[in-house]
């Protein structure tokens, strides 16, 4: 197994317009991580996500994701990307969606049993995915980034309108796949789920506040909960920006 890191980030700047919104950022993602990518909304996550896939356009800096370069055709099929969008067709059922799905990546036909055993889907698998829960929808479109089984997975929003019981269920299944080795980064604006993280990347306003462990986050600031943790680190740059 390689021992560089699964995602390198040196200097990323991201323009929107005449604004800037990605400010020089570096990051290391290491690989059979489960790494949470946290910050409000318009703090940059869903762009950096963009860049590390290869279909956000840079003004500077370099994105390295399994030793090539972001966007290289050698990255087809090598990265699973769930957007906050469910992407998964309303009028097909679970298991049709996945065989188009396996035939777009070249996965084989049992890749699609292992995916519906992986996000627990058996008792939907064939149900019209327009008829499925929030939280379903969610799953498949979790399964069809499976299919292929790549070893670099990218969520951004998973969990966002999902109750509680919904969300636990889904990070176990993140927490199942970074187990069997695959490397994983999951956004969310939900600081409490911090702690279900091996690594936190903290953004706002397109700057990294902090790249820390859970621990680590709790310590340096003094406080007993992931979001009084943020509003610590926040009140810190805003100090040193005055």
């Amino acid at each position: 197994m390689s021992t560089t890191p699964a995602v390198r980030v040196t200097g990323l700047r991201v323009r929107r317009g005449r604004a800037e919104v990605i400010h020089g950022l570096d990051l290391e993602i290491p690989r059979g991580s489960l790494t949470g990518l946290l910050g409000p909304s318009g703090s940059g996550k869903t762009t950096l996500l963009r860049s590390i896939v290869g279909v956000q356009r840079i003004a500077s800096g370099t994105v390295t994701v399994l030793d090539e370069p972001a966007g290289a055709r050698i990255q087809r099929g090598r990265i699973g990307y769930v957007t906050q969008s469910a992407s998964v067709y309303d009028d097909l059922t679970v298991r049709q969606n996945l065989r188009y799905f396996a035939t777009m990546v070249g996965a084989p036909r049992s890749d699609i049993d292992r995916v519906i055993e992986q996000t627990d889907l058996g008792g939907e698998a064939d149900r019209l995915a327009g008829a499925l829960s929030g939280g379903q929808r969610s799953r498949a479109s979790l399964a069809a980034a499976l299919l292929g089984s790549p070893p670099l997975l990218l969520l951004d929003e998973p969990t966002v309108g999902l109750d509680p019981v919904l969300r636990s269920d889904l990070w176990g299944i993140f927490r199942r796949l970074a187990a069997d080795g695959a490397t994983l980064i999951v956004s969310s604006h939900v600081m409490d789920e911090a702690t279900r993280c091996d690594r936190l990347l903290l953004l706002r306003d397109g700057s990294l506040l902090a790249d820390v462990t859970p621990a680590e986050l709790l310590s340096s600031t003094g406080t007993t909960d992931a979001e009084e943790a943020f509003l610590t680190l926040i009140r810190r740059s805003e100090r040193r920006a005055s």
